[in-house]
């Protein structure tokens, strides 16, 4: 399987489970042989229109059923898709487009105001293809249906090589521009055999997706299809649309990111929802608070199971399967509750020190990998694919440590540690401890200039509604459970705590703030 192409494996889906249910959408329901017939269309139109393997073809839509089509007929073409995140600034969006030459835009029609600001500053793109589409289009814009018009005949076939680029996912940019991750066939290929290994899926799952399908979204609709599932996709997450779907659909299985589940067990409401068919939550994309994911396990019952990848090795680095989140000793089940799971079975790791050597089982380093989902490097940027992947390893930035079982530990990632006085601190074990304190809904730890000390420790809270703590709590409250060297010097109270659009700490904008209201 692993020498297949991602056109091969819808190709294989359609055929294995045509009258079947693939997806719904609100009332709209389509079956494995309309998506076969709408895709095979749309990739005959994409032909027509001149797109050749190897062009690049950006995405900057919602979740919609036509995304899954998208996908599918690029993949028969050879094309290479290119999905921009919604969240993202249009700058970003322009500078996307541009640095992977992309020759065609498809977007959703709520985002025709954004693409008309936008087209001026494309130096690539000539073609502009609008799903949904409401209302009058732009001059020279076309609909997605007329596209797929009167395509009886099948694309003409393209021999696809695993190696051949399949998407370009550009990363957050938290720290500077986003750079383009290549990934090829056979990164897609090898990602969703190793989901389905390592995330618990069954078969004929009912999966909704809330997360956007232009990010880790959609690196779970072929795993779902592959074992004859149903993807139920709703256009944003909002916790009451979320639950009532879940309850009237029958969902089975379904991916979030920590704060999606955190406004869940705020529901006011979430016992009144019927939410026992649900088996299965994956999470992952950001760090949990050890609190809150025990919260939910008494909430959700053992249905949670933790992933931790990053773009550049998708989303199967390591696993916390649904069993491995009880122990029959407390102390231990609350140690393993902080691990990011044990590496994936087709995953090599290793932990180095600044030197590139291997320290011992049970001291931090940088998590290295190896596996067969790597990406093929970053887009026009041969020096930090260089600096990424060395010897066939890809280095992640991320600092951990592995038990004698074998549970990994990240304390975090290597660009956020501060040295303060000569010692290296970790936010996120700061973080962990505030999110105990039962005041505390939301923190974030940053590093801030100081003339004396190089950096100081400074902590952003948001408080629970109702509930109060001062600076001095909290420093106390850390200092008794860490000790004096890591205690914050500076406690800031936010209303809300910034989130980039994949809903991890915005720490680059944090600082920024940070340092621009420092007297």
């Amino acid at each position: 399987m692993l020498q297949s192409s991602v056109g091969d494996l819808y190709d294989r889906v359609v055929d294995y489970y045509g009258d079947r249910v693939a997806i719904t959408e609100g009332s709209r329901a389509v079956t494995y042989h309309q998506l076969g017939q709408q895709a095979t269309a749309l990739a005959r139109g994409l032909q027509d229109q001149g797109i050749i393997k190897g062009d690049c073809i950006a995405f900057l839509m919602a979740n919609c059923t036509e995304y899954i089509f998208c996908e599918y007929a690029l993949a028969r073409v050879g094309a290479v898709r290119v999905p921009l995140a919604v969240l993202l600034s249009p700058s970003d969006h322009v500078h996307m487009m541009n640095e992977a030459s992309c020759t065609t835009l498809i977007y959703h029609h709520s985002m025709t105001a954004r693409v008309l600001k936008m087209a001026p500053e494309l130096t690539t793109v000539t073609r502009f293809i609008c799903v949904g589409q409401a209302g009058d289009l732009p001059p020279g814009h076309l609909t997605l249906t007329e596209v797929m018009a009167d395509k009886d005949s099948p694309p003409t076939p393209v021999d696809i090589d695993p190696e051949d680029l399949a998407g370009i996912y550009f990363t957050g940019g938290t720290t500077g521009r986003p750079k383009g991750v290549m990934l090829s066939h056979r990164s897609w290929a090898a990602t969703y055999v190793m989901e389905m290994l390592e995330f618990g899926f069954g078969w004929t799952e009912k999966f909704i997706f809330a997360t956007p399908l232009t990010h880790a979204g959609g690196c779970l609709i072929l795993p779902v299809l592959l074992r004859g599932g149903c993807c139920v996709i709703i256009d944003h997450f909002e916790p009451t649309l979320f639950l009532d779907t879940v309850a009237r659909e029958k969902v089975t299985m379904t991916f979030l990111v920590p704060t999606m589940i955190y406004a869940l067990l705020d529901h006011p409401d979430l016992s009144r929802y019927d939410l026992s068919s649900l088996r299965n939550i994956i999470y992952g994309a950001a760090a949990i608070a050890p609190d809150r994911l025990r919260q939910a396990l008494r909430t959700f019952g053992p249905k949670m199971t933790q992933l931790f990848g990053q773009t550049e090795a998708p989303m199967t680095i390591s696993a916390l399967c649904r069993q491995d989140h009880y122990a029959a000793d407390p102390a231990r089940e609350a140690q393993i509750l902080s691990s990011a799971g044990r590496p994936t079975l087709h995953t090599e790791m290793r932990f180095l020190d600044d030197d590139g050597q291997e320290v011992a089982r049970g001291e931090a380093g940088e998590v290295v990998v190896r596996s067969p989902n790597m990406m093929s490097g970053y887009l026009n940027n041969p020096e930090a694919t260089a600096e990424a992947i060395q010897d066939g390893w890809l280095h992640t930035g991320d600092v951990a440590w592995q038990d004698t079982q074998g549970f990994i530990y990240i304390v975090d990632r290597k660009k956020d540690m501060i040295i303060s006085g000569g010692f290296n601190i970790y936010p996120r074990e700061i973080e962990d401890v505030l999110h105990d304190h039962p005041a505390v809904r939301n923190v974030a730890v940053v590093g801030l200039p100081h003339a004396k000390w190089g950096e100081e420790v400074c902590a952003v809270v948001a408080l629970h509604p109702g509930q109060e703590a001062t600076e001095a709590d909290l420093i106390a409250f850390v200092k008794a459970r860490k000790g004096s060297l890591v205690v914050p010097k500076r406690v800031e109270f936010w209303p809300q705590i910034p989130l980039t659009n994949l809903g991890k700490l915005d720490k680059k904008a944090i600082r920024s703030d940070l340092i621009g209201s420092a007297p």
